[in-house]
């Protein structure tokens, strides 16, 4: 699908909160819910993780803006991309590529020789985004965050030295 509107990373700001929380709700609704064990969704929800979550983190986000709407997130730690989120109105729009286009060139600008991020084994869309951007499967373990029999997978991307990661 082609985007008629322009977008855009920028820092996240306080506005933005409620939209973040709305992209991880969708997130939780779409991808979590279907796989989750129902204990697990309900202390998710009792817990309100998606807003704290986005209070606890909200300094550390870069958001996209398609037009002057918040599309989606990426938080990212040193070499660890913590969370990428991107709303489900909004998919297959280049904005998760974006997104992970400005991580990644963050990263490579501090020095980092790679980047390494964690999804789940039925997350299979995040599996195949991941896999297409250059990422390799580096371990599985069981995921300790849901209580819901998951496994994770660890993925890492190695940094081409010659390759320029800087925005066009």
């Amino acid at each position: 699908m082609k985007i008629e509107q322009p977008m855009r990373i920028r820092r996240a700001h306080a506005g933005d909160a409620p939209r973040l929380e709305a992209i991880l709700q969708n997130s939780f609704e779409n991808t979590w819910l279907p796989a989750l064990l129902p204990a697990a969704a309900e202390r998710y929800r009792a817990e309100n993780r998606g807003a704290r979550y986005v209070e606890t983190s909200l300094d550390a986000f870069r958001v996209a803006e398609v037009g002057d709407v918040v599309a989606g997130f990426v938080h990212w730690l040193g070499d660890f991309v913590e969370g990428l989120h991107v709303h489900g109105d909004c998919r297959r729009w280049g904005v998760g590529t974006l997104l992970m286009d400005c991580a990644e060139q963050a990263m490579a600008a501090q020095g980092f020789a790679a980047a390494r991020l964690e999804t789940d084994s039925f997350n299979l869309a995040s599996q195949a985004f991941y896999l297409g951007r250059g990422y390799v499967e580096q371990a599985r373990y069981p995921d300790e965050e849901w209580d819901s029999g998951f496994t994770t997978i660890l993925y890492a991307k190695q940094f081409d030295p010659g390759q320029d990661l800087r925005p066009e």
